[in-house]
């Protein structure tokens, strides 16, 4: 079975995929994937350094991600020609991984971006942690040091969350403690290795 987890910006996604790991899950993280195809040497790094140029590189030459963020994210057009660039990669390597597992294993890609592209035709399930837009910007603001307006541009590059709800097949709030959180997690890892065993991959 291949779930598909999503949500927005500072939602909780990391928190929900670290607990179904912990269960047993076979999960794929593509901000982590993103990461590795943007390393000196591989043809994305290339791509990004010659559209955005030096100011995008830290001084040991690999992607200062934070200043390609900063960049991107305050212009439209250059957030999609990034996209361009990462995300058929980012997309290949997640195929790869899935075709790694086995067929009794629950995959669980964690995505920020599933419902804006088309791996969610790849997905049996889609789930969606939830956080109202003030819990977004607080926790961004507290994660990450953003400002204000960064962290609304931020939310603003995105599907808002309220949307991809209406894609879900499960819902996780993380408005509230922690525990919470973990515990509809938990619950819901349950319902889905259930479903795995009786072979009801769909709704």
């Amino acid at each position: 079975m291949i779930v598909g987890l999503t949500g927005g910006i500072a939602t909780g996604k990391s928190l929900v995929s670290a607990e179904f790991k912990r269960l047993g899950a076979r999960v794929i993280d593509a901000d982590e994937i993103a990461r590795e195809v943007v390393e000196p040497g591989k043809p994305a790094y290339g791509e990004i350094v010659a559209e955005f140029g030096s100011p995008v590189l830290n001084p040991d030459g690999t992607i200062d991600r934070k200043a390609l963020a900063e960049r991107v994210f305050s212009d439209k057009e250059a957030l999609a020609k990034l996209n361009g660039i990462t995300h058929p990669r980012i997309r290949a390597r997640i195929r790869e991984e899935i075709a790694r597992a086995g067929k009794d294993e629950l995959v669980v890609i964690d995505v920020p971006l599933l419902l804006e592209g088309p791996l969610k035709d790849a997905v049996d399930r889609i789930i969606v942690v939830y956080a109202d837009e003030e819990k977004q910007l607080e926790r961004l603001a507290k994660r990450n040091g953003t400002s204000r307006e960064e962290a609304l541009r931020r939310l603003a590059s995105q599907m808002p969350v309220t949307e991809k709800l209406k894609y879900a097949d499960y819902v996780i709030d993380n408005n509230g403690a922690i525990e919470e959180t973990l515990s509809r997690a938990r619950e819901l890892f349950g319902e889905l290795a259930s479903a795995l065993k009786t072979g009801k991959k769909g709704t």
